[in-house]
């Protein structure tokens, strides 16, 4: 009798013993992370957001409006940041699940870089989309009468599935060089796109518009400036604000893997996919710097090609042109 009693006491110990041994190890996964949890919680929070707006701009622009020049980049991009948006949400859903209850087995970790190479194509995809559509409505300004005449009527859409094959293109190379030896290492690999993008997607475009804005306004005859300009100059900013320090991080990764940093980059990421929608509300419902209207008529104000082309016709030689595709 007393050896059953010491044996369930023993096998009490242990089971208690094992327990609290993985309540130790959970608390001290959840004690490590808690900015890193804190930040996905927050950046949760604004994809939501964010996939509401985009949302709405695709219904919108995809069947509430003539298609142009300007619509098609727009929608393009909408997409592309409404599938960021949602994919990012699944790997912060995830991570915050894993952190949680500590999970890190293989089909994590798969699921895991799977993830993270889609989001990788989406950023991409957006960031190359913006940047085209700022630098056709800068040739716009600068060039007006080649615009109105000379433009090829397709070349939004061509120039859009060109951009979604260059984000393919470069997203395959990451996955081939990080999970299939290559001459070339995926580090160096990861740091030469990040380069590109940089210097073709992201400081240029911001350069060429912010110049070409002091140039309107500080010149000796001041230009007025249309709603589409500046719903493009402001998407260029917050592009190179909030966007670019992820191009950073995946530069640095390789080198200086910091969780906490990654996930900030997440943050701006987010930030910068859901801002666009309120751009365009902001910037369509503005008229003597006054706000009202709704979400539905200030879309309309920036995005309709007659309103956009009513704009031009106001002020000669305005820097909102628009063309007929």
């Amino acid at each position: 009798m007393v050896e059953t009693n010491t044996t369930n006491l023993s096998l009490t110990y242990m089971t208690s013993g094992y327990a609290a041994s993985q309540a130790v190890n959970r608390s001290q996964c959840m004690t490590g992370n808690n900015r890193v949890l804190i930040t996905s919680s927050v950046c949760v929070g604004i994809c939501l957001c964010g996939l509401v707006g985009n949302m709405m701009v695709m219904w919108f622009v995809g069947f509430q409006l003539k298609k142009s020049p300007f619509t098609v980049y727009v929608l393009n991009l909408a997409v592309a940041d409404f599938s960021l948006l949602l994919f990012l949400l699944v790997r912060l859903i995830l991570h915050i699940i894993s952190t949680v209850y500590c999970i890190v087995s293989f089909q994590y970790r798969l699921t895991n870089f799977i993830l993270m190479d889609l989001f990788l194509f989406w950023y991409f995809a957006s960031m190359y989309l913006l940047s085209a559509m700022s630098m056709e409505r800068c040739l716009s300004v600068l060039f007006p009468i080649w615009y109105r005449c000379h433009r090829p009527k397709r070349l939004s859409g061509i120039l859009c599935g060109v951009l979604w094959a260059l984000a393919g293109l470069f997203v395959s190379l990451v996955f081939i060089g990080c999970y299939i030896p290559l001459p070339i290492s995926c580090e160096r690999l990861l740091q030469g796109i990040s380069i590109v993008n940089f210097l073709i997607f992201s400081l240029f475009p911001f350069v060429s518009n912010i110049s070409l804005y002091l140039k309107l306004q500080c010149g000796s005859q001041r230009r007025h400036l249309g709603k589409l300009y500046v719903v493009v100059l402001l998407s260029v900013i917050f592009l190179f604000i909030f966007g670019f320090p992820l191009t950073v991080v995946v530069f640095l990764d390789p080198v200086y893997l910091n969780l906490f940093y990654l996930h900030i980059s997440y943050l701006l990421a987010s930030m910068n996919s859901s801002i666009n929608p309120i751009i365009y509300f902001l910037v369509g419902s503005c008229q003597q710097r006054r706000f009202h209207s709704s979400a539905k008529v200030a879309f309309r104000q920036v995005f309709e090609e007659k309103a956009a082309s009513e704009e031009g016709s106001h002020v000669p030689g305005d820097t909102v042109m628009e063309t007929t595709p």
